[in-house]
């Protein structure tokens, strides 16, 4: 007999209905997260040195920006399902159905967590050098904020049904629907809770980065500006890259979902370009004793 210790089974994307209007859990789970990062944020800016307010002045910029790369990095590699007779979809309003592209149907689903990262660090360089503030500074502030907002923002694809892994016979064990399987899979019930993986990873990190933030508060410990940052890129990016080996539903370059066959995994690239951009900014911190470079300062040194 097989033995199970924990079977997921999604309730569904909605938590409640009202007439028209529905709320979904993802958008419920992403204000959750944006709540409580700004809260935890400001806190941390306070205990840095910075001002409380520079974090609810950045939040609907960092917001709108990651949304948006968020959205453009996973069309870009899902080209495919947005051209041809993919390419239009339409929303209904006052009872007509408004054509629009099927790229910007973010509600639709279809958003990845690199593309948030690129867009929303781009984000804050603009946005110290607006405010003339100390880009590591303000990032290593929000590092554990983003690691604890992706611990609870992956729980929306369990109701969603969507970025699970491979079949299992694991005593831990995910149900999914029939009309959410890939084709190859349709004949297996049980798959991989990655969500659940990676959400777990993310509350280690977060663990990791508050205990650290707060040894150097009290002066136990050394944390330059940026060492933080560079540490939040290693550990997430190690927990990603061998979680996204198990996922079915992969962006590839060169390739097609779920095995990305004669192609690579892009999250398995990016990841490794941060673990390597993560250590070369701990060598360059502790090792060489330099700073690193204030990406918002550099045309002004040039000028």
């Amino acid at each position: 007999m097989e033995h199970i210790f924990l079977a997921l089974r999604s309730p569904g994307p909605e938590f409640f209905q009202l007439g028209p209007f529905s709320l979904r859990w993802y958008g419920l789970l992403i204000a959750i997260s944006v709540l409580l990062g700004l809260n935890l944020s400001g806190e941390l800016a306070l205990k840095k040195g910075l001002k409380k307010s520079l974090i609810s002045d950045l939040l609907p910029i960092l917001v709108l920006a990651s949304v948006i790369g968020a959205r453009i990095y996973y069309v870009a590699f899902e080209w495919r399902n947005y051209t041809g007779k993919n390419f239009w979809s339409s929303i209904y309003f006052l009872n007509l159905n408004i054509p629009i592209p099927s790229a910007i149907e973010i509600w639709g689903g279809g958003i990845a967590i690199h593309g948030a990262l690129i867009m929303g660090t781009l984000s804050i360089v603009f946005f110290c050098r607006w405010r003339k503030e100390p880009f590591w500074d303000v990032i290593d502030v929000l590092v554990p904020s983003v690691a604890l907002g992706q611990a609870i923002g992956r729980w929306g694809n369990f109701f969603n049904n969507e970025a699970f892994g491979i079949p299992t016979n694991l005593p831990w064990k995910l149900f999914i629907p029939f009309r959410f399987r890939p084709e190859i899979f349709s004949s297996q019930d049980y798959f991989h809770p990655t969500f659940l993986y990676e959400s777990v990873w993310n509350i280690f990190v977060f663990g990791i980065l508050i205990f650290l933030f707060k040894k150097a508060n009290k002066r136990k410990l050394k944390l330059p500006s940026g060492s933080l940052s560079c540490l939040y890129l290693i550990t997430y990016s190690l927990g990603r890259f061998w979680i996204e080996a198990l996922r079915t539903d992969p962006l590839c370059l060169g390739g097609v979902p779920p095995f990305c066959e004669g192609g690579l995994r892009i999250a398995q690239l990016i990841s490794l370009f941060l673990i390597s951009a993560g250590l070369l900014g701990i060598w360059r911190i502790y090792i060489s004793k330099k700073a690193l470079p204030d990406p918002s300062l550099i045309n002004e040194r040039n000028q």
